[in-house]
């Protein structure tokens, strides 16, 4: 399993980043959403984007939506360390895969790429 993590605190990403490596989960980070998206033009082999909400710049949101038309089988997991149902429900509705909220227990962040990386395995099978 390959991941991008975007969030613009950097230990945080760094230390995720490592985290999920320990658990044999291939992972890269970004700071921003236009580095992720630049990621994403040189890498389009990521299964899962894990990608926080309030960041400078281009949010989470907005981010989400290039990402969605651009790389359309890529697993999206909305991240976020405020509270906000209708920002979750916009991710939900442009095509996140599911929206977790900080600080994110790591096990069920494991559990959600691996749901995110079977559902996206299943959808291929059923597009042949």
């Amino acid at each position: 399993m390959k991941v991008l993590l975007v969030d613009d605190e950097q230990d945080f990403r760094e230390t995720l980043q490592k985290r999920l490596g320990r658990r044999g989960i291939e992972a890269e980070n970004v700071g921003t959403a236009a580095e992720a998206l630049a990621w994403l033009k040189r890498s389009p082999d990521v299964d899962a984007v894990v990608l926080d909400v309030k960041m400078p710049g281009m949010d989470g949101i907005e981010a989400l939506k290039h990402i969605a038309a651009s790389h359309p089988g890529v697993a999206v997991l909305m991240l976020s360390g405020h509270a906000h149902v209708e920002t979750a429900m916009k991710g939900l509705e442009l095509g996140a895969f599911d929206y977790l909220m900080k600080p994110v227990d790591i096990e069920e962040l494991v559990f959600k790429l691996q749901d995110a990386c079977e559902h996206k395995a299943l959808k291929g099978k059923t597009a042949l």
